[in-house]
């Protein structure tokens, strides 16, 4: 028997089915939903503008820049270098050294260049890193009683005078020894600075100079006896900071000192 639906009936079953969760009508001929998403995807394609689209290349990756050597820079940087103000103002452009950051200032040197006799300290600390001169603390100002003990003095010039240095310039954080690739990174201004100041003799003081200059550790057992470093005669001894921890080693300084002194009234005779 065929039903005859008013609007009102009509609306309370469609009311029905939507709160049922009914989301699409049954129709008398099936739908085809699939056919009917490849008919959109050619209307899609038909509208899009003519061409072959060639795929996209990727774009290259920038190239690598090559990390610089410090110690061929800073080799380089020594190599330019003629007199000691320029190999001082090198020093002070050279950047590949992290302990510059760390630093106050850079601490060159001490003392006349036309002294015969230079000694060569390991890095500096609090006092030198504030005043930018090598050998000014406490360990320092042993240092220059021992070198008026045989008549030498940092203010004097030629036979009886001393030129101060360091292998590193700037000071390592909490007075720390410098680390091997430190020491490596300024040798070449380490050796550039002997070959400028052209000392008769070279005073290793302590264990990070004898490492520099010697590529050997082992104060106690190098100390007092003469060798070469950078084609000079070079004497190892203690470092006045270790004098002032063991105080009992200042006799073996002692020595060491006549030693010195000894070898330079040698020279002065020949």
């Amino acid at each position: 028997m065929e039903e005859h639906w008013d609007s009102h009936a009509a609306l309370a079953a469609l009311a029905w089915q939507l709160e049922a969760g009914v989301t699409d009508a049954v129709c008398d001929d099936p739908v085809d939903r699939f056919a009917a998403a490849e008919e959109v995807a050619k209307a899609a394609e038909a509208a899009a503008p003519t061409g072959v689209q060639m795929p996209q290349k990727k774009a290259a990756p920038p190239p690598k820049i090559a990390e610089k050597d410090p110690v061929v820079e800073a080799q380089e940087a020594a190599n330019a270098c003629h007199d000691l103000v320029s190999l001082r103002s090198a020093m002070e452009r050279f950047d590949l050294c992290h302990l510059k950051r760390g630093a106050k200032q850079l601490v060159f040197c001490d003392g006349h260049p036309s002294a015969r006799v230079m000694i060569l300290g390991e890095a500096p600390g609090r006092d030198e890193d504030r005043e930018g001169r090598p050998f000014v603390g406490r360990a320092g100002q042993l240092l220059d009683r021992m070198l008026a003990a045989i008549g030498l003095d940092r203010q004097v010039e030629g036979a009886d005078g001393c030129y101060i240095t360091n292998v590193l310039p700037w000071r390592p954080p909490q007075n720390r020894d410098p680390n091997t690739q430190e020491i490596a990174m300024m040798m070449p201004f380490v050796q550039r600075h002997v070959q400028l100041a052209a000392p008769d003799v070279i005073v290793l003081m302590g264990n990070i100079s004898c490492q520099a200059a010697l590529g050997k550790r082992g104060i106690t057992r190098l100390r007092g006896q003469f060798t070469q470093a950078f084609d000079r005669p070079a004497l190892p001894m203690f470092h006045p900071a270790f004098l002032l921890r063991n105080p009992a080693a200042k006799r073996e300084a002692w020595t060491d000192l006549l030693t010195l002194r000894a070898h330079l009234n040698e020279r002065a005779k020949s």
